[in-house]
């Protein structure tokens, strides 16, 4: 397998492990709309392991780059770092809204 194929693994990876998080972070935060607290917290804990998978195969990618590894810019590492990094700042406002949404619970007990 040679360098681009590798390389566009990776971007798939980051892609795919970059939506996982969101997908998952997203059903965390219907679990606390029906008040299901302890699964919110589940799920946004299972959110954080993809984007940590995600992050990895970046990381991997900057430190090629950085010790002279030369990847061809394209639209699609654009988009894969893109999409990492909408999951990482949506995940973000869902643990905030996940925090309100159990402060509003705790208020009307």
């Amino acid at each position: 397998m040679d360098n681009t194929m590798n390389t566009e693994m990776d971007i798939f990876t980051i892609i795919s492990h970059g939506g996982n998080a969101k997908s998952i972070a997203y059903e965390g935060l219907e679990a606390a709309h029906k008040g299901e607290f302890e699964e919110a917290d589940k799920l946004i804990e299972d959110a954080h392991k993809e984007l940590n998978e995600a992050h990895k195969t970046q990381t991997k990618l900057i430190q090629a780059e950085i010790n002279g590894t030369v990847f061809e810019k394209s639209l699609l590492m654009i988009h894969a770092q893109d999409h990492l990094m909408t999951s990482i700042s949506e995940i973000s406002l869902i643990e905030q809204m996940i925090k309100l949404l159990k402060k509003m619970d705790s208020l009307q007990k």
